[in-house]
């Protein structure tokens, strides 16, 4: 085992320092198992980085050992990288768990707005930019009214639960529902902003907590009561096929 000379050689191909590191790791902890090169060895080191490490690791491996394989003139031994499997769109939508979570803690913030928010989104399936939209009007009506092109309306509902809580946030005030400090509207900027701080400071995933999340979060509670794509995808504002 020559490491010193194959990093000679990652060098003199301009690999990155932490990538030299990985791959001499890799051929270092190779030769921890195995005195030879052969492919039984290679396969077996294959099955033990498999049984021991996550597959981006495990690729990582083979690719210092591939690469030392090219190094030593054997190419014809490189082994096969695992496949990964592509991430599902459920990585990136909050649990009901945390949402649940999330949303008590909010309850007993200073300021509620943030667990009206999160709370709205969830509960009705609202886009951002249609969420800053919503009137204190709408609360009391009980839906709020989208008009498209092509005259085609569509209705978001506001759940009794929810009214019930909002109406004695709002009073009798009218105008708009969520507005900062100066009266006007949250920009949808600045609630993607804020959720992503306040999912750090309760210690939740912040990847997991933004606005498209808690509308994907609605889609599948709605899907697990009714069962009806056609009507999921209507309230959404999606075209189903």
């Amino acid at each position: 085992m020559n490491t010193d000379a194959f990093e000679k050689e990652l060098r003199k191909e301009n690999y990155a320092d932490n990538t030299i590191i990985a791959y001499k790791y890799a051929v270092r902890e190779y030769y921890s198992f195995y005195e030879a090169i052969g492919k039984e060895n290679l396969l077996q080191f294959k099955t033990h980085l498999l049984e021991n490490f996550k597959p981006k690791t495990v690729n990582l491996r083979i690719r210092g050992i591939n690469k030392y394989l090219e190094f030593l003139g054997c190419p014809d031994l490189k082994i096969k990288m695992v496949k990964i499997p592509k991430s599902s769109f459920l990585d990136h939508v909050i649990s009901n768990e945390d949402y649940l979570f999330f949303k008590s803690k909010l309850r007993v913030e200073k300021d509620p707005r943030w667990y009206f928010i999160v709370w709205t989104l969830a509960a009705t399936g609202a886009r951002i930019s249609e969420l800053v939209q919503i009137k204190k009007e709408h609360v009391r009506a009980g839906y709020y009214d989208i008009y498209s092109k092509g005259g085609r309306i569509r209705r978001i509902y506001l759940p009794i639960r929810l009214r019930e809580e909002l109406l004695p946030w709002i009073g009798q005030e009218s105008g708009f529902l969520f507005v900062n400090r100066y009266g006007t509207p949250i920009t949808p900027r600045g609630i993607a902003d804020k959720l992503k701080e306040l999912a750090l400071r309760y210690r939740l995933n912040p990847d997991v907590v933004h606005p498209h999340s808690f509308r994907h979060l609605f889609a599948l509670n709605f899907l697990a009561k009714s069962n009806d794509l056609a009507l999921v995808a209507d309230l959404l504002g999606h075209e189903y096929l």
